[in-house]
């Protein structure tokens, strides 16, 4: 990953490839943010104008690159818009200066070492610069090839991520700006770990993979962890992992990983969606909807992140994460619509649509979640496309058995830099799962989707606890070209979410 770096160069003597400086949009056009004040003198008090020449506006994730001017030791400026200028006496939004240093640290791809210079009012906005420069660094090269199978290029240096960023008018020595940055790389390093489980291969990533990947990070961050396979959960009565895993050849696992701290009295359980493939099963996805679905299991893989962020961390709270892992394969052995479900909970599911299969294996880990007792449960899903329908690409929707859990989720999202919005849940939705044979069908209504999802969730969490789930089935996985921090492919939705929960929770800030 991208080096991090706190420094008190300012920009005209920062020793670096390039520095990165921040503009914006004026009332008269491109306005020269703070931090960038020995760039602008260097030329002659017309940055702004020698942008604007260039076809600057300001506007957010604008790139331009230009020659330094006399008396700046970096040879090239790169001023990265900010979007609209803030109020007189108003600080820069934290999501902007993310996203833009996002945006710088992707146009230096290839570039040894940069310095940004963007506006630092405080620990908080050199938290955000970097977590936006690490992230936006982001690069997936695993699989490159360099034609004779040897894997990438080592020397394709014009290809390689920024490798250093330094935060330029930085405080080092400062208690606060240290455990920012520390924090930060902590952050990006989990984040970046979730992107590269979404983006391998499911041919390489099947359910015994990713909880072999569990087990290794538990060893290295001392983790308890705890793998269920296919024998164990037969015998423990996991109907609904084994019935979506059993027409695959890679058969399902439950892994159970959790950060404990000896001075703990709260307790956090998270549950992940793993869907390492995602056919559909039976139930067969059409074309065009199976190529990307090997990013299924992105809610598992923000689970196993954020409890390894918790203990990089040192949180004072107990943090376990429920990875519910399986393939959705059609096959002879594969479950058919019509079929009913046992399970772990003991209720009966009849199975109308076997690419409703997400939330069967959420059930079985909400349930065995729920015998722990936690203070709360959170899962996290790619669970509909009506999500997506009804949010768009960018936003994950929250619901909850308790208004105030949402709400706090909620603003926690929006304070982290995640967009997200409150679902409700209408109680009159459940009766479309009403089921003649068993005692609750995994399909009712079509319209309103994602909250048919929500109900049929809460049916297996725990009677007086706290719950909540999020669907990240819209930003989860990004298609389009890469934008702020966010990369083309596994995007790491909700990790940072899910850390701030845990760092509350942990501060006994959620009641």
């Amino acid at each position: 990953m991208t080096a991090l770096t706190l420094s008190t160069s300012s920009a005209a003597t920062v020793r670096a490839d390039a520095v990165v400086v921040g503009v914006a949009k004026g009332a008269k056009g491109v306005v020269v943010a703070p931090g960038a004040e020995a760039v602008d003198k260097a030329f002659g008090g017309k940055l702004a104008a020698v942008l604007e020449t260039l076809g600057a506006s300001g506007a957010e994730g604008e790139v331009t690159k230009l020659p330094a001017a006399d008396g700046l030791k970096a040879p090239v400026v790169l001023a990265v818009g900010l979007g609209e200028a803030p109020g007189k006496g108003d600080g820069y939004d934290t999501e902007a200066l993310r996203r833009a240093a996002g945006s710088a640290a992707r146009a230096l791809t290839g570039t040894k070492k940069a310095g940004f210079a963007l506006p630092l009012e405080d620990a908080e906005a050199a938290a955000a610069v970097s977590e936006g420069a690490l992230l936006g660094a982001y690069s997936f090269t695993a699989y490159r090839s360099n034609g004779n199978g040897q894997g990438a290029k080592k020397n394709d240096a014009k290809s390689a991520p920024l490798a250093e960023a330094a935060i330029l008018g930085a405080k080092p020595r400062d208690k606060e700006f240290k455990a920012a940055a520390e924090r930060a790389q902590a952050l990006a390093a989990e984040i970046n770990r979730a992107r590269d489980l979404i983006n391998m291969p499911p041919n390489d990533l099947d359910p015994k993979a990713f909880a072999a990947e569990a087990q290794a990070a538990a060893k290295e961050f001392g983790l308890k962890v705890e793998v269920l396979d296919e024998k164990a959960l037969k015998k423990g009565g996991y109907g609904g992992l084994l019935g979506v895993g059993q027409g695959a050849e890679a058969p399902p696992r439950l892994v159970r990983i959790a950060h404990t701290h000896p001075k703990a009295d709260r307790t956090l359980a998270l549950v992940g969606k793993g869907i390492t493939y995602d056919s559909g099963g039976i139930s067969l996805k059409p074309a065009g909807h199976n190529e990307t679905m090997k990013c299924d299991m992105s809610g598992a893989a923000a689970v196993f992140a954020a409890v390894v962020a918790a203990a990089r961390l040192g949180l004072q709270v107990n943090v376990t994460g429920w990875l519910a892992l399986a393939e959705n394969m059609p096959s002879g052995s594969a479950t058919r619509p019509g079929d009913v479900l046992t399970m772990y909970s003991g209720k009966t599911v009849e199975v109308l649509n076997t690419d409703a299969e997400g939330r069967l294996v959420l059930a079985d880990a909400l349930t065995r979640a729920s015998e722990e007792t936690p203070d709360a449960i959170v899962d996290v899903a790619t669970l509909t496309g009506a999500m997506v329908l009804a949010l768009g690409n960018r936003t994950f929707g929250i619901m909850a058995n308790d208004d105030a859990f949402r709400t706090s989720i909620h603003e926690i999202a929006e304070e982290v830099g995640e967009q997200s919005w409150p679902m409700p849940m209408p109680a009159e939705l459940r009766k479309g799962m009403d089921s003649p044979v068993a005692d609750i069908a995994n399909m009712g209504e079509r319209m309103g989707g994602g909250l048919v999802a929500g109900l049929f969730l809460k049916e297996f969490v725990g009677e007086g606890i706290t719950w909540a789930h999020l669907d990240i089935a819209g930003p989860a996985f990004h298609e389009g070209a890469p934008w702020g921090y966010t990369p083309k492919g596994g995007t790491g939705s909700a990790v940072r979410t899910l850390v701030r929960l845990a760092e509350r929770t942990a501060a006994g800030d959620l009641g």
